[in-house]
This record gives structure tokens, sequence and C-alpha cells, in this order.
């Protein structure tokens, strides 16, 4: 059954149909095992952080996926399979949620993982004192006195969350939340081994003291260099994990990415470098993929108190979005399979309804035109704004042409700007910029993964737009029997008020060793576990 369809239905309905399977990898009939099992992939940048509960990105979450296990994981097509926990009941119309946790996990140390280990970790996110960007997340999950605590009014051991024992974890919640299984996968719900936080404090994630609860094991960790796992003896399932080593390398450019890979440097190449995927894929049938990726490409306006004024103007951001040929960017410049974005939510997202955006229905020529009006009507001429993105040829080259857009179409001149990925995190975080490109990538797949960002006070709005109106429907949607209404309608209101400007829908562009098995193809989430991968002869 697709996640799609797990996500659409009730936790009972999931529970009838039962979980997939939860072992790791399962050699294919006809393949043989080649002798060296290593697993190598390219990292644009490096992670600012391996702590789950100070994690905000994609690589670092990719790497938390094998060091560190959730109570639910994900198989190939992204349908939820056991992890820690070996499955869960829903009571009270999903309000409350019981885990059952399997007696054989263990931690790297080879403590038993225990429910308070997850209770700890879970409190640890939401308390202000740990300062965790994703403190939101705990409370988007809609645990009991999660809102609270992260407002610093309640104190974290009043979390809707306790260990009834070792082995039993129960979750409370105070709106119904189907999907709140899915949300467990994600690193802000890891657990934590405590002890070993309290002995290091912040030097606790260095390899030589981390201890983490997943596959593998953190080796080694040379900084904007590289970083090797190896495997994790006191895992669960360690038996049945084939792949012994993994190495990460951090290469900021992508087309020196691209030459290291066909020198046959590493396994697995993500992203392709804009307009190569047609060449790659007529080159290497065999190694160039293209498949839909639950991400949004997007540029955020700085409407904060001390942005610049023009910006605050809804027909300003409406004429700059209008202004974007987003057809040049997916066709001319990416060449990947992305799709043209007119709204926030990705097209591929389980039981999303697209709205009907009257612009997306346009001629290009006809929104060049209205983008004028609309800079007329708002009085706006010669304006200067300042574009930031991180290091990475494919930001560059869509800035650039939009940038051009602007400055052609609107007389408008932009300053680009970019900076390496810690750096670039911490200046959109703090404000310091006019235009900042942002992706989002759904933290689990459903509408509001993408849309409850947006929403007032949001951490990760770092453009700060508000709209009362979208808040309420948000609101909501968290009440609601059938959201999908409410989600349509957001959707409507942010392109109304054009509180960003979405450029693309991804798709995941890669190259992957064809001796690499068991890559999940179909899971468009990308969250991909090293567990369930082995390596070929030949």
């Amino acid at each position: 059954m697709k996640r799609r369809t797990i996500l659409s239905m009730t936790t009972a309905a999931v529970l009838a149909l039962g979980l997939s399977p939860a072992h790791a990898a399962t050699v294919a009939e006809g393949d043989t095992l080649a002798e060296n099992q290593t697993f190598s992939y390219r990292l644009l940048d490096q992670f600012p952080t391996l702590d789950p509960q100070l994690n905000e990105e994609t690589a670092g979450s990719h790497v938390l996926r094998q060091i560190m296990e959730g109570l639910m994981t994900q198989d190939a097509q992204g349908n939820l399979r056991p992890g820690v926990a070996t499955d869960y009941e829903a009571s009270e119309n999903n309000t409350v949620y019981t885990f059952n946790l399997r007696e054989d996990a263990r931690w790297s140390n080879g403590d038993p993982v225990t429910a308070q280990d997850f209770v700890n970790a879970w409190r640890r996110a939401a308390d202000p004192a740990t300062a965790s960007p994703y403190a939101w997340y705990v409370e988007l999950t809609q645990m009991k006195n999660a809102a609270e605590i992260v407002a610093g009014e309640m104190d974290p051991s009043e979390l809707g969350v306790e260990a009834v024992d070792d082995r039993t974890l129960k979750v409370t919640l105070t709106k119904p939340v189907p999907y709140f299984p899915a949300m467990t996968s994600y690193a802000t719900l890891m657990p934590i081994h405590m002890p070993t936080v309290e002995e290091h404090g912040s030097d606790w994630t260095s390899p030589e003291n981390y201890v983490g609860n997943g596959a593998y094991m953190l080796d080694e960790l040379a900084l904007n260099e590289y970083f090797k796992l190896v495997k994790n003896p006191e895992y669960w399932d360690a038996e049945n994990v084939i792949i012994d080593e993994v190495t990460g390398l951090i290469i900021n450019d992508v087309n020196q990415a691209l030459t290291r890979y066909e020198s046959g440097e590493y396994d697995m190449l993500e992203p392709l470098p804009a307009g190569t995927y047609p060449r790659l894929k007529e080159e290497r049938p065999e190694e160039a993929k293209s498949v839909p990726r639950l991400c949004s490409y997007y540029y955020a306006m700085n409407q904060r108190p001390e942005g610049p004024p023009e910006l605050k103007d809804p027909r300003v951001r409406r004429a700059l979005s209008l202004a974007v040929d987003r057809d040049i960017i997916v066709d001319q410049i990416l060449q990947g399979g992305q799709q043209p974005g007119y709204y926030f939510t990705h097209n591929a997202t389980a039981g999303f309804e697209p709205p009907e955006i009257d612009y997306a229905n346009w001629t290009q020529a006809e929104r060049d035109e209205k983008a004028k009006e609309l800079m007329d009507e708002a009085g706006v001429d010669g304006l200067d704004l300042k574009l930031i993105y991180n290091t990475d040829e494919n930001h560059k080259k869509i800035a650039t042409v939009v940038s051009q857009m602007w400055k052609q179409k609107l007389g408008i001149d932009v300053t680009l700007s970019n900076m390496e990925w810690s750096t670039y995190l911490d200046v959109r975080r703090e404000g310091n910029f006019d235009i900042a490109r942002v992706a989002w990538c759904g933290d689990y797949n459903e509408a509001s993964t993408f849309l409850d960002i947006l929403t007032t006070g949001q951490e990760q709005n770092d453009g700060k737009w508000s709209n009362e109106e979208y808040d309420k429907v948000i609101a909501e949607s968290k009440t609601s029997g059938d959201p999908a209404a409410n989600y349509k309608k957001a959707e409507e209101i942010l392109s109304e008020d054009m509180g960003i400007i979405p450029i693309y829908h991804y798709a995941n562009t890669f190259l992957l060793n064809p001796a690499i098995k068991g890559f999940p193809m179909e899971n468009v989430e990308n969250n991909w576990y090293v567990k369930d991968f082995y390596r070929v002869a030949n």
C-alpha cells in the first residue's frame, strides 16, 4: 500500500492493513554480492550538526537517518515500517498513541533503548533552553502542552509524552492527527542518549563521543571535507545490514562533483548540474535518474519591520512573482523533470488538491504586462534588492536569470550574494536579506508540512510574511475531518497576497552507480536508508 493511501486513512485502518516489513537489505535473486560492501556519496554542503534535536536541514537528516532511528522508518515506497517501535495503537479519536518498543533495540554503547530515551529527546526539543530550530515541529504534532512549553510558559516535563514502562511509550495529543506516526520518523523525534549529552555537552556529537541507535556509527568527521560511518554491531537488525561502510564527501562545486563521479570516486551524485540531465541520461542510461521529490523551491521576501518598505506592498510582491518566467527555469536551465511552481505545496503530496491559480494559465507576456501595471500602481521606481543564496552553481544560474528578468521587465537592480551553507542559514534566519533563495522539503507526506511553516511567528518563516486569514484557515485545518479544502484555500490566500514567490517543484535528478541496489526510487520524500542497500559484483 502506498504511503499516500496510508496518510489518507484513519490510523485504525493503517493498523488493520499492517506496516511494511522492518528488516534491512534483501538481496534479489540472481544478484552476486561484491566483496567490497561500501557506499559513498557527494554532499553539497557540510551539515551544521548531527544533534537530532538541533538539525534543521536535509544533509544532516540524511546522515541522522543512518546513525539514529526513530519509532517509525520508511520503506522504498514511503510506507511506514517499524523502527524502534514494533507497532502502535491509536485511541480516543487519534489523540492517544501507544507505541510498543522492541526489546532488542540497543544504543551503540550497548545500553538498551527505552521509552524514556524518547521522552527525554522530545522534551529536549520543546525546551526553549535547547534553542532547537525545530521546536515548532513538536508543537506541530499537537502534543499536549507543546505550544505552552515552546513559548516558555510551562515546564518541559508537562509535555504529553510518557514512558509507561521501558518498552511502552504513550503520547497524548490535543487534536486528532491521523498522520502522527509518520511524523515520528523525522530527526527531531529521534531518541537521545541523555547520559552522553550530559557528560560531553555540545561535544557529544564528536565521533569519539557519539552514541546512536541506528544501523551505523559515526567513525570520522573532517569539517567541509568528509565523514565516515561504520556498521553498528549493536543495531537490532545488524545481521541483515550488508553495507559495512558509508562515506560522504563535501564538494561545493557541482561541476567538479560531476567530474569526480565520472572518475569513479563515489557512488551517488545529487543533484546534477543544471541542464545536464538530458545528456547524462543519453550517455549513462542506467545511472541517470529523475524522480519526483517532495520539495518546493521559492524566494522569500523580507517583510520584517526593518525590511524594504516596497516588499510590504502585495502589488510589488505580486509583480515580482509574475515577472519570473518559470518555464525558462525548468525547461532551459534545470531540464530534469522539475515542474513550474505557482503554489507552494509540491504537487506530488499525498491527498493534496491543487488550487486554481489565475496567473498560472496566463501567457508569460500577459504576466509581464500585469507586473508592470502593478509596479506603476504601487508607484515604485528604481528599486534595489539584495538576493542571497547558498553557494551552488544551480542556485547561481537561477538567481542570475531571475535578476535579469526583474531588471529587463521592471527596472529593478538586484545584487546577488552567495555564501556557504551554515553562514547562509544564519543570515537568512536573522533577516539580513531582501530576497532569499529557500527550498522546503516535506518532513512527512501531507500538505501541512509545507503550509504550516508560513504561519505567523513560525520559525522557518524567514520572510515573516503574516496574514490573519491564512493563519485562521490553517488553524481550522487542525480540527477538520478533511483538511484538503483548508489547504486549497490557504494556497489561494498565499497566492493572492503573494507571501512568497514559488519557483518550481523538485524532481530528484541524480547519478547512481548501477552496482548499488536497494535505492528507494518511489519514496517521494527521498528518505533513504543505507541499511537497505547492497553492492553487487562487477
